[in-house]
């Protein structure tokens, strides 16, 4: 679409930069058996444009909706044949959440009957040690409660490709699939190193969907030239590796990832040049290494007049504060084709307008501007969002998505498709639970069976209409229970007969329920319906002229009549009428820095404003505006990226996402209040609360932690002598937590250990992390103070695992190794105190010592990264000399065998006559 144009002499002309555009803004069923087939004819219902002429149903089957999903092909409640879906629920086992279900039960019982005992059950000589455990575990137990519901509905999915080709993509025809435009953020090349932003673009530029319905749009918020260099090198590399992956479909499509696989990369590859050219693609790609290093090499020093470009013009981007917006378009205009003459996907650089005295939002105001350039080039239907260190590690990714979201039946009411996340370069223990296995197999599962999981960031394909502030389509009511089989007299008694309730059900509603549910702010404009909408088509704004306002359309959407119109199309597409040259003066326009002044970006447009976690806050909206989201795990994970592999930084990640909560948690959003009357459902709101109320629970929980060693240094302990019925009691509670736990890793299929990591993990962050993030939430609330956000560094090259073992002090480690600390000295005091009293004292030891080991095993990891590589020598090992060796000398005080032993007083003749 940028051929012909004046705008030419901004294309990429060699393997070099090319000078950027750059202009000042404004104002500133399951699957079928393999059983014999049947034939079902179709003239039973009014045929569905989607509907074959015969369907084929597995012979023994029944042709009924099922538990938790129809059949491909089945029938309908109303006697219709369903069409063939393309994707489907397929449960997690009926008799499993059945079972799962009552343990619940069970332990909500338990713990009620628990909380019963501990409170009626005070202990008298250590009342303020008994009152805080008593509030922290009643704390714990709502927080287990909360966890609980919104799991109660798992379900997991199942995707037909070859469905979804014979439908939108059949060979030898034009495809039907629908455009998707690519967001990929970056901020800072120091810290998001420009190789691995560069193996996620040339994953998107070699996905398997068609080139000219993909786009990739570029987000260099930090407005850095080694980006917009590196991005140039990229464009050219992929004009050779593109064709090179889709002429062998290699998997996956990341170089760097592609070329470390440990595997036999010549299975089922029977071309005879495949090995010629692989390893002359690795040559190349070795050069391509080079050159981008080179290039970080460079801007190490900064020349003191600033970059300067090709031309001799100063780089625009020098001061990063305060610079115009770039566009370069470096793929899609003359130019843009591969080494075989093949068209290749758009690529798009931007940076957004910075100025001083604007907020411009970080991360969630760097997507909006990407949503409003995307909407004015591209306008694609869909949008696809990925941080740069996540690549493509699925080809077929776009299209498993497009099972859900181009779905006849379910896809119109479909916000966003979210995929688990997956990680490369993780150590093999897990140490730090980077994985996050539990929530991404255990809880995603349980909220997609409620209205769809929750959106983490990357990963995720969203509609466009639903990111604009629009309600979800209204659900159609369901024909009357007649087919076209029963003769028109009949149908016309039926239909007489209920004539006075049809009246009544047609009655106009008030125009109070066709918008949204929550209050407005007297300066904010409605959202309207997306049913409000029509397809566009000629003089769609002469139609549209008597229900929407032009006015107040830019009000909401911002002064620019090219993206007001693009808001418009629901299915998509450019406004043909405009040049490229004045699209990209447009799109200019749209990333000015105060385009969104009185607007509703960030408050029901876009990506919400108001924390550091916004993909929270933006999910949330749309799920109150009555749409679902969709959870997909396909059999080869979509994508991957880079994780933390230092405590120190993963520690900093988590203090990031408890801040965020605590945001929102204070913030007009926050799910207690927000939202209610609307489409969000109850148990959806559950974890949502839960998600903005987990970093409280440090508080209670640092004092619980505390606990164990003032038991031990004290001699009392925070519960009487156990009867008979309270230990059945605390054996029960036991016996169901970890019953409750063991059945979710069954149905989720999680390993032993994986759990086992989130566990320590949830202690060792909610004891640093967490709790910092209260503190500084609470600053920033009662006294304004701001904190800044941190880039999590990106992977190490020297070694692997080398950054597993470097140790960075932060203030967020002082908690826990005080508390380490503290157990520790409790536990040689606790034992050498039973040894002084003898052996009655040992009894009542062994209940406070459990208590303590509880703790220090839960911290364990944390220790092991607080004491690096100790020349192999194993952790334990250390922990155990230094407990043994002040076991050892306290014995050898006591026991003191350098003394002669004797029964009584040693008695001496003093020399004085007493008589």
């Amino acid at each position: 679409m940028f051929h012909s144009s004046p705008m030419a002499r901004w294309s990429t002309t060699s393997r070099r930069s090319s000078t950027p555009l750059f202009l000042p803004s404004s104002a500133a069923g399951e699957r079928g058996s393999t059983r014999s087939l049947m034939l079902i004819p179709t003239f039973l219902c009014n045929r569905d444009p989607w509907t074959h002429p015969r369907i084929l149903v597995p012979t023994g089957t029944v042709a009924s909706p099922g538990r938790r999903g129809w059949r491909a092909g089945s029938r309908s409640r109303r006697g219709c044949i369903r069409p063939e879906m393309m994707a489907v629920k397929t449960g997690t086992g009926m008799a499993t959440m059945q079972i799962c279900h009552s343990w619940m039960k069970l332990g909500s019982l338990i713990v009620c009957l628990f909380f019963h005992y501990r409170v009626m059950h005070p202990v008298h000589d250590a009342f303020v040690l008994w009152l805080i455990s008593v509030i922290c575990e009643i704390w714990f137990a709502m927080s287990w409660i909360l966890d609980q519901f919104p799991k109660w509905f798992p379900i997991e999915r199942e995707t037909y490709l070859d469905r979804l080709t014979l439908r939108f993509d059949k060979e030898g025809q034009p495809s039907q699939l629908a455009p998707v435009d690519f967001f990929v953020s970056t901020v800072d090349p120091a810290k998001e190193p420009p190789l691995v932003t560069a193996n996620t673009i040339l994953s998107i530029l070699a996905v398997d969907y068609p080139v000219d319905k993909l786009s990739c749009y570029v987000s260099d918020d930090g407005a850095a030239m080694l980006t917009f260099e590196g991005l140039s090198e990229t464009s050219e590399f992929a004009k050779k590796w593109v064709p090179f992956c889709k002429k062998y479909s290699i998997e996956p499509r990341a170089p760097e990832w592609y070329f470390q696989q440990k595997i036999d990369y010549l299975k089922d590859k029977v071309v005879p040049n495949f090995v010629r050219d692989r390893r002359a693609m690795k040559r190349e790609y070795e050069e391509f290494k080079i050159r981008i290093n080179a290039l970080v090499a460079k801007a190490q020093k900064v020349p003191e007049e600033g970059w300067t470009m090709q031309d001799g013009t100063p780089w625009p981007g020098n001061n990063v504060r305060d610079h115009p917006g770039m566009i370069q378009v470096f793929l899609g205009q003359s130019g843009g084709l591969d080494v075989e003459g093949n068209e290749l996907p758009r690529l798009v650089y931007v940076s957004r307008e910075k100025r001083p005295g604007y907020n411009h939002h970080k991360k969630a105001g760097a997507m909006n501007a990407l949503v409003r350039v995307s909407a004015v080039l591209t306008n694609a239907p869909y949008m696809l969002n990925l941080d740069c260190d996540h690549y493509v590690n699925n080809s077929k990714a776009v299209k498993e998505a497009m099972c859900f979201m181009m779905d006849p039946l379910v896809g119109k009411k479909v916000c966003y498709v979210q995929f688990p996340q997956r990680f490369d370069s993780i150590d093999r223990h897990d140490r730090y639970a980077n994985k996050n296995v539990v929530f991404f197999d255990i809880n995603m599962k349980g909220l997609d069976g409620i209205q769809g999981p929750i959106y983490v960031g990357t990963g995720c394909v969203f509609r466009r209409q639903a990111l604009y502030g629009y309600d979800a389509p209204k659900t159609k009511k369901p024909p009357s229970r007649t087919c076209n089989c029963w003769p028109k007299w009949c149908v016309c008694c039926f239909c007489f007969g209920n004539r006075k309730n049809k009246k009544k059900v047609t009655k106009p509603k008030t125009e109070k329920k066709k918008r949204l549910f929550f209050k407005k702010e007297e300066n904010q404009s409605p959202a309207y319906a997306l049913s409000e909408i029509d397809e566009a088509a000629a003089g769609a704004e002469t139609q549209k002229a008597g229900i929407v306002n032009q006015q107040k359309l830019e009000k909401k959407f911002g002064q620019s009549a090219v993206f007001v119109a693009s808001t418009l199309l629901e299915n998509g597409g450019t406004l043909r009428c405009d040049s490229p040259a004045s699209l990209l003066k447009e799109a200019i326009h749209v990333i000015g820095c105060g385009y969104e002044d009185k607007t509703d970006w960030g408050k029901e447009i876009g990506w919400i404003y108001g924390s550091v976690t916004e993909d929270i806050l933006t999910g949330f909206k749309m799920h109150c505006h009555g749409w679902r989201s969709i959870y997909c795990i396909p059999k080869r994970p979509a994508f991957k990226g880079s994780a933390p592999l230092n405590l120190s930084d993963r520690l900093n990640q988590v203090l990031r996402w408890a801040l965020g909560s605590i945001e929102i948690f204070f913030s007009n959003h926050c799910p207690l209040w927000y939202g209610y009357g609307g489409g969000l459902k109850f148990l959806e709101r559950f974890s949502y609360i839960n998600s903005i109320v987990y970093p409280w629970t440090s508080i209670p929980l640092l004092a619980y932690c505390t606990l164990p060693a003032i038991c031990l240094l004290t001699g009392k302990f925070i519960t009487p002598e156990l009867s008979n019925l309270a230990s059945i009691w605390y054996m029960s509670l036991f016996i169901c937590i970890f019953a409750t736990g063991i059945l979710e890793m069954r149905w989720a299929r999680v390993a032993v250990d994986d759990w086992w990591r989130n566990e320590q993990f949830w202690v060792i962050g909610g004891v640093s992390a967490h709790l910092f993030a209260v503190f500084q939430g609470l600053l920033k609330v009662i006294a304004g103070v701001d904190t800044s956000f941190t880039v999590t560094t990106k992977a190490g090259d020297d070694e692997e695992f080398s950054e597993l073992y470097t140790f960075k002090w932060t203030t967020l480690l002082i908690p826990p190794t005080t508390l380490l600390l503290l157990n520790f000295i409790g536990v040689v005091a606790g034992i050498s105190n039973a040894i002084n009293n003898g052996y009655e004292s040992w009894g009542p030891l062994f209940g406070k010592l459990f208590f303590a080991f509880w703790v220090i095993v839960h911290l364990y990891p944390f220790l092991k990264g607080l004491l690096g590589r100790q020349n192999r020598t194993p952790t334990i090992v250390i922990v155990w000399s230094i407990l043994l060796a002040s076991i050892i000398s306290l014995l050898w005080v006591r026991v003191n065998p350098f003394l002669a032993k004797t029964d009584g007083p040693l008695l001496e003749e003093c020399g004085l006559d007493c008589t």
